[in-house]
């Protein structure tokens, strides 16, 4: 992509980078707050472990920072950023009964 340049009609484009995201590895911190979120996620809910996607979000930011960082918290869907984007509307009490969970367990 950066190396897309062209000229016509007095008209030049250049590709330039902008805003880049780190690269977020989960460490003790993290490790220790997705226990936590385990400890309180229903037998029945989804079953997910740590792991590095091929996308960004803010949680590459705090991560990289060393900020114990857990991502994709968000109701279950499909297709984002799409005109087909969804929910799953039953996600929306598991998701929430988590993140109060969550919530109960800060010191």
């Amino acid at each position: 992509m950066l190396a897309l340049t062209g000229s016509a009609n007095d008209v030049t484009f250049t590709v330039t980078r902008g805003v880049t995201r780190p690269v977020w590895e989960p460490d003790a911190g993290t490790m220790a707050l997705y226990e936590k979120a385990r400890g309180v996620a229903r037998p029945d809910g989804p079953r997910a472990a740590p792991c590095q996607r091929g996308r960004g979000s803010d949680g590459n930011f705090t991560g990289a920072m060393g900020v114990p960082t857990l991502d994709g918290l968000g109701v279950r869907g499909a297709d984002a950023h799409t005109l087909n984007e969804h929910i799953e509307v039953d996600s929306l009490a598991e998701r929430g009964r988590l993140m109060a969970g969550l919530l109960a367990t800060l010191e």
